[in-house]
């Protein structure tokens, strides 16, 4: 009887082993693709991101990165970190209206970074690379969608252009999206007041709690000081003789 228990328990686990192959098979892990990192920045401010960009390929090797920034979110100031390897061109267009950056009017932005690789820097399969940008200030908008071709040594390019849809499962081929966050608002007159009206309260209490623990501490010492004359008085009564009569 136990050896019909085991080996109905055996063949338990492996139809569960089985099973659980045959789902994990179907929902094998989704391809990488190039995104920004971080993924958020602050509106009016200047960030440091950097394209992240895998190779999917097992045969070739990425050669050339192409990303196009938005033309709904022009950025005055736009400037790439060396990538050892690597070069980098950048393309520009008219803005109008113009740019303010630091109190100067820029009727032009950059519109387009290339990298392309050197020598034996391509990516090669089962790697991946970062290739920094810092850029600003960030325009007054929720998203930057970048456009993003990725060409690989065999002459593929894989278009990562697809931006995404709210409510939407992630497109097939995926544009890196920065979001963008409203600054911090500088402290305003409500809040403070609020603020500044507490430690009113706070202090009415602090007195209040003070007056009642000084209260308290006089009435034992006080106790105290009875109870030692007491003992005293009791002793020297011991003490005296007593009176004859």
């Amino acid at each position: 009887m136990t050896r019909i228990r085991r080996t109905a328990a055996a063949a338990a686990a492996l139809a569960f082993t089985a099973a659980a192959t045959a789902v994990l098979g179907f929902a094998g892990p989704a391809s990488a693709h190039v995104t920004v990192n971080p993924k958020e920045a602050t509106q009016g401010g200047y960030a440091r991101v950097a394209f992240r960009v895998p190779n999917e390929s097992d045969t070739a090797s990425t050669t050339k990165l192409e990303v196009t920034l938005p033309e709904n979110a022009p950025v005055g100031s736009v400037s790439t970190m060396p990538v050892p390897g690597w070069t980098v061109a950048t393309e520009k267009r008219k803005v109008d209206p113009p740019i303010e950056v630091h109190g100067s009017q820029l009727t032009e932005a950059v519109s387009k970074i290339t990298w392309t690789a050197t020598g034996d820097a391509a990516v090669k399969p089962g790697q991946f690379q970062e290739f920094p940008v810092s850029m600003g200030p960030l325009p007054q908008v929720d998203s930057m969608v970048f456009k993003v071709l990725q060409t690989y040594s065999d002459g593929n390019i894989s278009r990562w252009i697809d931006p995404p849809t709210p409510g939407a499962e992630e497109p097939e081929n995926p544009a890196p999206v920065l979001t963008l966050t409203a600054a911090a608002a500088p402290g305003g007159s409500a809040a403070p007041s609020a603020a500044v009206a507490a430690p009113d309260d706070d202090d009415d209490d602090d007195e209040g709690n003070g007056l009642a623990v000084g209260l308290g501490v006089a009435g034992l010492v006080a106790g105290l000081a009875g109870l030692v004359l007491g003992g005293l008085a009791f002793t020297r009564t011991r003490r005296e003789p007593v009176a004859k009569s």
